[in-house]
């Protein structure tokens, strides 16, 4: 029951199993704004709802996920490769999030599931070789609008307030684990730092391609109440676009948790080249 407090031991039960199996999921719990808050609140500090498209109104931890049945999704038919709309939460700050907790409140009776893909899982399936070149890259990480003129529109408007843009390593090592992730948030990562464009886009496309393979993936069918907490430094997750097809809403509630700034396997820290590191609310 996630509407009451936690013991000691059921936390660390919980992470644990986070850091295992990099998503864990909770049925059936029904929680208000504030227990929201407050089971977060257990795990770590909330961020603001969102690093640049701001916070609900009254509670700024929280950042809503919404999909009403009027909208669509700005996503050219050409640009729908396996790895479109996969992403990391907000890797353009030098401190993504820890841990995303994510509340579904309206769900469709049909579609609107949610993916994630396990980054341990994708960098030890590589080869040795892709390993050994790989290993020591460097990715700048950005904000930008999806395909579609109103979804440019709505972007730009945003980024006016605030702007981000990072240079993480290419493969992170877990702050608790010490597991190696391929850290390329198909949605933030533009380029890899000193290689030529055309270089860059042929390995972070066989990157992306390799990320979502069906094995390191797990799709979740909501209920609306249920509960999925994920490790953001360790996975990447998807809304497939049936969202879009249908005619129904889906609202769904997150809350983030102030991450560290990531590692790579060479010790080198990301760095910021824009925009400030997130804060707690």
């Amino acid at each position: 029951d996630l509407k009451r407090p936690l013991t000691k031991a059921t936390r660390q039960e919980i992470y644990n199993a986070l850091l295992n199996w990099k998503v864990v999921f909770f049925r059936d719990q029904n929680l208000d704004h504030e227990e929201h808050v407050a089971l977060a609140r257990q795990f770590g500090r909330p961020t603001i709802g969102h690093a640049v498209f701001g916070h609900l109104k009254g509670f700024p931890e929280i950042y809503s996920v919404a999909k009403n049945r009027t909208a669509n999704s700005h996503r050219e038919t050409r640009l729908n490769t396996p790895w479109i709309g996969w992403h990391t939460d907000i890797t353009a700050a030098v401190n993504p999030p820890l841990a995303s907790i994510l509340r579904a409140v309206n769900i469709p009776p049909y579609g609107g599931d949610t993916m994630w893909t396990n980054l341990n899982a994708a960098y030890n399936n590589l080869s040795a070789p892709i390993k050994g070149f790989v290993d020591c890259l460097r990715c700048i990480h950005s904000f930008s609008p999806p395909a579609g003129a109103e979804g440019v529109k709505t972007y730009d408007e945003n980024l006016k307030n605030r702007t981000l843009k990072s240079e993480h390593p290419l493969v992170t090592k877990h702050p608790d684990t010490g597991e190696r992730q391929l850290f390329i948030s198909p949605m933030f990562v533009k380029s890899i730092v000193g290689l030529s464009p055309r270089e860059s886009q042929q390995i972070l496309e066989m990157l992306w391609e390799h990320l979502v393979r069906p094995e390191f993936t797990v799709r979740f069918k909501w209920n609306c109440g249920d509960i999925a907490m994920w490790d953001n430094r360790a996975t990447a997750h998807l809304a497939p676009n049936d969202i879009f097809s249908t005619d129904h809403d889906r609202q769904l509630y997150r809350v983030t948790l102030v991450g560290e700034v990531p590692l790579g396997i060479d010790g080198k820290l990301s760095t910021s080249l824009e925009g400030d590191p997130i804060l707690s609310a």
